[in-house]
């Protein structure tokens, strides 16, 4: 069980891309196998680099974007190690981060996936284990009541702010910023669903390997830093609409018809009472630029849940 083979799926991120990849040669050893990048038509030079500076990693590109679960899948299919670690590029791991994560599929057979504790930029920890979506925690989720009142279970059932996230502890959902899944499990389970482009493949496939028997765990003695944002703050209004898009995807296929109208509702909602609070705020000359910037991306997400259409 002891070779991993890294998927890194990267689209215009060329300088994370390279930070990412420096972390694996300090930090990965013997335990590496193999290290894939797929990259989703970058015009950034990212294969290039990977090219001339990164010769030991199986370079693959695509001739479009194809998206997060569609490249890691094609990734997933160049693999060839025991164990698999799906990485953002944005990702920097830290000394014995593969090691304590494969030690601890090794210690809990009936583990099929496991993700490290993961500080941002700043520092910062942010909140990778979270629970499976339902009508409750997404409509608390929508107005903020999760973090206004994070402290409290019955509020911040999804991000589960609450948690202690310093020991071990099985989860329902690992955040898709860094996985290694052991390959057994993904046989059972399957590759991720490529109806998803960007978004909700991470919840989708947790939910997919309890359905299927397997646990999941959040491994706090391992960490990593993710930077967040490293493809998606390219296209921050298209991503918008991918992530709604996905989120709806994601409730209609779990949940049914009435799961995507109420999806679709909580959307609406969340995003017409933002729009019209930055719209005051722009309006009374308190707004910001990032107000703005958002005033003008709650606005296409509202068109786009209205009318599909795309600004």
């Amino acid at each position: 069980m002891r070779d991993i083979s890294v998927i890194i799926v990267s689209w215009n991120a060329r300088e994370h891309l390279r930070h990412c990849l420096e972390s694996l040669r300090q930090t990965g050893g013997t335990l590496v196998r193999e290290v894939v990048v797929v990259d989703n038509a970058s015009a950034d030079g990212s294969p290039e680099l990977v090219a001339s500076q990164f010769p030991e990693v199986h370079l693959v590109r695509s001739k479009e974007n194809l998206g997060f679960a569609r490249a890691n899948n094609l990734g997933l299919k160049h693999a060839t190690g025991s164990l698999l670690a799906l990485v953002n590029s944005d990702v920097i791991l830290d000394p014995d981060c593969l090691q304590r994560l494969a030690a601890c599929l090794e210690d809990h057979p009936d583990v099929g996936l496991v993700g490290p504790k993961v500080r941002g930029a700043d520092g910062r920890l942010q909140v990778t284990c979270r629970h499976l979506p339902n009508i409750w925690n997404t409509t608390c989720r929508f107005p903020a009541l999760d973090r206004i009142w994070s402290r409290w279970p019955r509020f911040s059932k999804f991000q589960t702010w609450y948690w202690n996230l310093e020991r071990r502890t099985t989860v329902e959902v690992l955040g898709g910023c860094f996985w290694l899944a052991r390959r057994k499990a993904v046989d059972e389970v399957g590759m991720l669903d490529e109806r998803f482009f960007f978004y909700s493949e991470d919840v989708d496939w947790c939910k997919r390997f309890s359905d299927a028997g397997w646990k999941l765990m959040f491994v706090p003695e391992a960490t990593a830093t993710h930077f967040g944002g490293g493809s998606s703050s390219n296209a921050p209004i298209r991503y918008s609409i991918e992530q709604l898009r996905s989120n709806i995807l994601y409730w209609t296929k779990h949940h049914g018809a009435l799961g995507r109208s109420v999806c679709r509702l909580i959307a609406i909602q969340q995003h017409g009472l933002r729009f019209l609070a930055r719209g005051i705020l722009q309006a009374t000359g308190f707004g910001s630029t990032e107000c703005r910037h958002k005033l003008h991306e709650h606005r296409a997400c509202l068109l786009w849940l209205l009318t599909g259409k795309e600004a």
